[in-house]
């Protein structure tokens, strides 16, 4: 079995990213990666040149590739070297701010090459990011950072609208010091207040406090990518809240109906909260199904799949159909609209699951259109 590769720094950066050194970030990716200790004197390692900052996925891709440089402008950012030879040569490179010699018997990748790399997690081309880090280049080199924790396919609210909104809170709150889970922890508080707010018909209240939720809810999986201090309890946390809390909301919003005064007779309310539940628990069910059978989300099969996560009814979708009936006096409609959404994205994504084993049946190749 081959050894663990040591991820070792060289050089000195004072420049902060994220509100922190280039070494203190380093050292976080190679604990969350599962490198071996940076003070490894032989052996393989990952050289990391401290002059320059990169997307994690680089490491991660390189550490079952020995032999392998990553280089920008011809400068080698990270190398994996596999003796002392190989270390000593890309140290000198690193240092002198060089490009290899042709002799280095290493093979040569760079990070600005349109090819990119293939993220095999996520089935998913993708061309990280690697940058010299100086002062002038912090904000440029955040946001790519940012853009990078954007894993797999979004809704088009988390898309478009609330990104520059997330952006700056991270910055905010890594230079602050609050952690991902203060984040969250503040989101679910908020999640409640939303709740409490649609059961008893304020409406306008629910959305502003679900709005303010719904982006944090953005930011603490982007605060821990970014800073590189995402947990178990952190992930199992936000996912929890996000896969409980849709229902409660869409309940509290039927029943909140009355209040408001545009109240939902007994069969429509529990038509539209039957819908709901089922669709919502059987559109996770079928999400999973292809996930076991084909190794991969659902979202990323073909393009149009990648195209109907973004209106899917999720959440934020769905708080777009609530919207648009508030506007116009009727949440009845409002939630009305949203049963009969899931039932129609219920039935989108049961046809795909069938096609795509249908297309196995008959020895089809079932990948991802990103890749």
């Amino acid at each position: 079995m081959q050894d663990m590769p040591a991820l070792v720094p060289l050089g000195d950066n004072p420049t902060l990213l994220w509100g922190m050194r280039n070494d203190e970030r380093l050292r976080r990716i190679g604990v969350a990666q599962g490198f071996a200790g940076s003070d490894a004197a032989d052996g393989p390692a990952i050289l990391a040149n401290m002059a320059f900052a990169f997307d994690p996925v680089w490491t991660a891709h390189l550490k079952a590739r020995p032999g392998i440089v990553m280089t920008r402008a011809g400068v080698p950012v990270l190398a994996h070297v596999r003796t002392a030879e190989e270390r000593a040569r890309v140290a000198a490179a690193m240092q002198a701010d060089a490009t290899l010699d042709a002799a280095s018997g290493l093979t040569l990748i760079a990070a600005e090459s349109d090819e990119g790399i293939l993220n095999e997690a996520l089935r998913k081309r993708e061309k990280p990011f690697a940058e010299r880090l100086v002062p002038a280049a912090v904000p440029a080199i955040e946001r790519a950072s940012y853009v990078g924790a954007y894993k797999g396919v979004t809704d088009l609210l988390t898309k478009y609208l609330w990104p520059e909104w997330a952006l700056a809170i991270t910055r905010v709150c890594a230079r602050a010091g609050i952690t991902p889970n203060q984040v969250t922890a503040m989101g679910s508080v908020l999640c409640i207040v939303a709740t409490i707010a649609f059961w008893y018909g304020w409406f306008w209240t629910g959305l502003a406090t679900g709005l303010v939720f719904m982006v944090l809810d953005t930011v603490d999986g982007k605060l821990a990518r970014c800073t590189i201090t995402a947990s178990k309890l952190g992930n199992a946390w936000d996912h929890g809240v996000d896969l409980v809390h849709p229902p409660f909301w869409w309940w509290a919003w039927a029943a909140g109906c009355a209040p408001y005064g545009r109240p939902l007779d007994d069969a429509t309310f529990w038509a539209v909260i039957g819908t709901m539940l089922f669709g919502y628990v059987a559109q996770r069910l079928i999400e999973g199904a292809f996930i076991v059978r084909f190794g991969m989300h659902i979202h990323v099969w073909e393009r149009f799949d990648s195209w109907f996560r973004l209106i899917t009814a999720r959440r934020n979708p769905n708080m777009v159909i609530l919207f648009a009936g508030l506007v116009v006096t009727r949440p009845d409609w409002g939630i009305i609209g949203v049963a009969a959404w899931t039932a129609i994205s219920l039935v989108v994504h049961l046809v795909r699951l069938f096609q795509a084993m249908a297309r196995r049946a008959k020895g089809g190749a079932i990948t991802s259109w990103l890749a």
